[in-house]
């Protein structure tokens, strides 16, 4: 009884995984013959499990059913929904974090005591922003199910300002900053990629027509999340700048043996000032004027701030 108990949790396990499995590849993996395959596969659907047969392939799969079954998860994809749980009750996305504690709750009550290791040292050393803009559930999804099917979307959109405007878009991606949901869109109106906050927006429902999805430049996907997006050229050698920043804060181009340039994005003109100050290289800003300004701004009062000898 204990052999076959453990049979078909394995067998729930493979049918979890996103594909079609043939009764023959599905023996050959827990050891048996295909008409075992068969009978565990009834004794699944007396369970209430819905698993369907897939017509061709004299094969099966886990389809939907009214209710969701037990998820069977490897170590790596238990830690990684106990950290994503926590993230979530963060309160990015708005009325979601109580039922993030509730589902964390539970799951961390079945894990075992080396993977609840691993997830509090994960916790120790993540930090997650306060002061999010959280983002309502139905815009989300709205917005996720139209880049997921190149549907066109318009909403209206609540500029810096406080003003608003109807914007006719083709979705392209969603970005999460942490503090912040964006959207990057192909703004029909401006003929040009934007991106936009989606606690400023309000969808426009229903969605449509379908679009052909264009080639989005891979730098304005590095920083799209951002309000502000600058560009520095630092007197130091490409490999050390990018041993400073990592692979997933800034892109760096070598520009020649000794100079390099950076482009990294932010909501906030002081952090980007800082952001290359720091690196302890001399530096010239590109872009944008705004920042330029402000730095210029910067230095006379921290000149001020320093008492004459």
């Amino acid at each position: 009884m204990l052999e076959t108990s453990a049979r078909l949790l394995k067998l729930l396990s493979l049918l979890q995984s996103p594909r079609d499995w043939s009764g023959t590849a599905l023996a050959a993996e827990l050891g048996v013959g295909p008409r075992t395959v068969r009978r565990d596969v009834e004794k699944l659907r007396n369970l209430g499990y819905p698993v369907d047969a897939v017509p061709g392939v004299a094969g099966y799969r886990l389809g939907a059913g009214a209710s969701l079954p037990p998820l069977l998860l490897d170590d790596e994809e238990a830690v990684a929904v106990a950290v994503g749980l926590r993230q979530a009750a963060g309160g990015t996305v708005a009325g979601i974090e109580e039922s993030s504690v509730r589902a964390l709750t539970k799951l961390e009550q079945v894990l075992p005591s080396r993977l609840r290791h691993r997830v509090k040292l994960l916790q120790g050393v993540a930090v997650t922003p306060s002061g999010a803009a959280a983002v309502q559930p139905d815009v989300l999804l709205a917005v996720a199910e139209a880049c997921r099917d190149h549907q066109r979307m318009r909403f209206d959109y609540r500029n810096h300002d406080g003003t608003e405007a109807r914007r006719t878009t083709e979705p392209h991606r969603l970005v999460n900053t942490s503090r912040r949901w964006y959207l990057i869109a192909w703004d029909l109106d401006r003929a040009d990629w934007r991106t936009f906050r989606l606690d400023r927006l309000a969808p426009v429902i229903p969605t449509g027509p379908r679009f052909t999805p264009r080639e989005v430049p891979e730098p304005k996907t590095a920083s799209a999340g951002y309000r502000y997006q600058a560009v520095f050229r630092v007197h130091a050698p490409a490999e050390v700048v990018a041993d400073q920043l990592g692979p997933n804060v800034a892109i760096v181009t070598p520009i020649d043996s000794t100079t390099t340039a950076v482009e990294a994005g932010s909501n906030s003109l002081d952090e980007l000032a800082l952001y290359v100050g720091l690196l302890g290289h001399p530096f010239e800003i590109q872009s944008p004027p705004e920042l330029i300004t402000h730095v210029r701004d910067l230095a006379q009062r921290l000149t001020l701030a320093v008492p004459s000898s």
